[in-house]
């Protein structure tokens, strides 16, 4: 059987024109995918997680009955639980997760919070001029990437959405457009840019208040090592194209500074918007980490970060981010979902993490559940089971099934513990 316009559930960019061959309930073959949707559709059913228990010091398999009820006790006998993960699957199980956050009084958070989490901090303080893949691939003449490398990250924001894309007002594609790199370092994008401006590290704030003086016709100088000449170059293209875009990722949200280059960033297409028509986007990483964020906002009125243990949902992140409940020592259970925070948490985190009884659910083996006391498999989204996923625009887009799936879904296995906990 061939699927057709089958949606990739690895990045933000979602692409939805896959074609998906199935044989024999195998994926034998796929067509437009980058390298990395041809993987993880032929690969899906490789080191597969299974139902385990922990059980003196050794994993053990189990039913995956017996491993939701033993979910459901950790979890109802912690005083401080943390829920963590999400953003690699769909909404409904994400809606889930919130429900039995709060009924177990827990902190939430996800993957925001270790990647663009300051965008959201200051879109809440500064305002945001946004638009849609879909404007950007028909009409922008000028694209800036700040602090992100797609050509490695999200190997078809290229050729659909931007730089090499075909639209409505830009027809030629690349002659069509001007393309500016702005980054510490040579990388795979900038061998298509027209201009790079190389910036000192941690300098971000700096170049993007010379490059708005600059705009506004004041005298800037030479700033964070980019010459005085090149900023006002940059800043007279930026004036004068007729629709442009900043994409911006973890270079300009983690490096020194923060949300305050954020700030800086969402004030200066705000600027422009005295001069032309300019938006800008956040290059979202995981497939739904920016559906993670607006379930949660539908939930509790906040993107990540939120603790219900005083019975409703407070918000502030460094106090109920992941990384620094566990850093604290503050939760004594964690709930890990579609996530793998022993591969990337600093060490004091990632220390208290094997030390806590530990729940992931998971399609996958990963480095937190080989220290997990329990592990639950789930059907892979996108590939075993449907969903809804959010665009890195925000843009909702329906993930289809192409095989049957083993185990249930990550909803699924969430209400069922819902009902655990409530029965016990």
């Amino acid at each position: 059987m061939i699927h057709e316009h089958v949606v990739c559930p690895f990045c933000g960019c979602l692409c939805d024109d896959l074609e998906v061959t199935v044989e024999d309930g195998k994926v034998v073959n796929t067509k437009r995918g980058c390298i990395i949707a041809k993987s993880k559709f032929m690969n899906h059913d490789r080191d597969r997680a299974k139902p385990m228990l922990r059980k003196d010091d050794e994993l053990i398999g189990v039913s995956i009955e017996e491993a939701m009820d033993r979910a459901a006790e950790i979890l109802r006998s912690a005083d401080h639980p943390l829920i963590y993960g999400l953003s690699s699957t769909e909404c409904d199980a994400q809606r889930a997760a919130t429900e039995l956050a709060e009924l177990v009084g827990g902190t939430i958070d996800n993957t925001a919070s270790v990647c663009h989490g300051p965008t959201l901090v200051s879109v809440q303080a500064v305002g945001v001029v946004k638009c849609t893949l879909g404007e950007i691939k028909n009409r922008a003449d000028l694209v800036i990437f700040w602090g992100c490398n797609p050509g490695e990250a999200h190997l078809r924001h290229f050729l659909r959405y931007s730089v090499l894309s075909k639209g409505l007002f830009t027809q030629e594609g690349r002659k069509d457009r001007t393309v500016i790199v702005v980054d510490v370092r040579e990388n795979a994008s900038t061998k298509l840019a027209d201009i790079f401006l190389k910036i000192r590290p941690n300098s971000d704030f700096e170049i993007i208040s010379a490059l708005r003086a600059a705009i506004k016709g004041h005298e800037v100088g030479d700033v964070a090592g980019v010459a005085d000449g090149t900023i006002k170059e940059v800043a007279e293209k930026m004036k004068s194209c007729k629709f442009g875009v900043l994409f911006f990722g973890l270079g300009l949200t983690m490096s020194k500074g923060k949300h305050m280059n954020i700030d800086a960033a969402l004030s200066l297409v705000r600027d422009l918007n005295d001069y032309t028509k300019f938006a800008i986007n956040s290059m979202r990483g995981h497939f739904n980490v920016a559906g993670a964020n607006e379930v949660l906002i539908w939930q509790t009125g906040y993107p990540y970060s939120v603790n219900f243990s005083r019975g409703y949902p407070r918000y502030n992140p460094g106090e109920f981010s992941a990384v620094d409940v566990l850093s604290r020592k503050e939760c004594d259970a964690a709930l890990i979902i579609a996530a793998d925070p022993l591969s990337s948490f600093p060490l004091r985190a990632s220390e208290h993490l094997a030390k806590i009884p530990t729940i992931v659910i998971d399609p996958k083996n990963s480095m937190t559940s080989l220290v997990a006391e329990v592990v639950i498999p789930t059907a892979m989204v996108g590939v075993e089971c449907e969903g809804t996923a959010y665009r890195m625009d925000c843009i909702p887009i329906r993930l289809r099934k192409v095989v049957e799936p083993e185990f249930p879904s990550d909803k699924e296995v969430l209400e069922e513990i819902i009902e655990k906990v409530k029965a016990g």
